[in-house]
């Protein structure tokens, strides 16, 4: 019988995806990243809901909600006052861009167009919202830089967020920040499986990333965090949301 693999071992051509379990509720002013170690690095080790904890090469994806909460994007508001958190989405907003009934669809300052404005009255506290972060690739780069300095690993982040899309029914999670992991790979130039030259293929790697995250994370267990494990080490690089994702005005068809 063939000896088991040390933990943190990757397969090539494999992606494991592990659901950080066992994190208690995040508070305004916690230290979010001490509150991912305690569990991703127990006294001992066989604890840790990912084999081995962190690792090199590594994706960590942290939900939205538990990075505003601990940077204290928390507001008060009366969840049956609709004129209030209308108000509170615009004020959220630097463009509404349609209304349906008591539904906005925004555009945010960080330029994301979404249904009112990131604005989460769910997993909070009864009279509360959630509003998305200042700048969610610098809450990434500051979750990736503090666990290269505490715990000497080098990995990427990816901040999630639920979004809906235009043309297609249901939800999904994408990147609303990242760090050390590619926003888009550009594979324009490269050939298909055919040999034929693409011409205008970039995948956008961090939703997908955050996509498959979200389906051991779920929307209603409590878990704020995953940790996927196989990712191309092509992708690990210095990348932005804001920089690669978000599309400029200019090239949008549709503003």
């Amino acid at each position: 019988m063939p000896s088991a693999e040390p933990p943190g071992t990757r397969r090539p051509g494999t992606l494991s995806i592990f659901p950080v379990t066992g994190m208690g509720d995040v508070t305004p002013g916690d230290d979010l990243v001490a509150l991912l170690a305690e569990v991703l690095f127990p006294p001992d080790s066989a604890a840790s809901p990912v084999p081995g904890g962190l690792v090199d090469g590594d994706v960590l994806v942290v939900t939205q909600k538990v990075v505003s909460k601990a940077e204290g994007r928390l507001v008060d508001i009366d969840p049956d006052d609709i004129t209030a958190i209308h108000a509170l989405i615009e004020r959220e907003s630097v463009r509404i861009v349609r209304r349906r009934g008591d539904l906005l669809i925004t555009e945010t300052r960080h330029g994301f167009v979404c249904a009112n404005a990131g604005v989460d009255l769910s997993n909070v506290d009864e009279g509360t919202a959630a509003l998305l972060p200042l700048d969610p690739d610098r809450s990434a780069r500051r979750i990736r830089e503090a666990l290269e300095h505490r715990y000497h690993v080098s990995v990427g982040i990816v901040i999630s967020d639920t979004f809906g899309r235009t043309w297609r029914q249901g939800v999904t999670d994408i990147a609303i920040g990242v760090a050390g992991v590619a926003g888009v790979v550009d594979l324009r130039g490269t050939t298909d499986a055919t040999g034929r030259v693409l011409k205008a293929t970039e995948v956008c790697v961090a939703d997908e990333l955050a996509g498959a995250a979200e389906l051991v994370m779920g929307k209603d267990r409590g878990i704020p965090a995953a940790v996927l494990r196989g990712v191309d080490p092509r992708w690990l690089r210095p990348a932005s949301v804001a920089a690669e994702i978000v599309r400029p005005p200019g090239e949008d068809l549709f503003r």
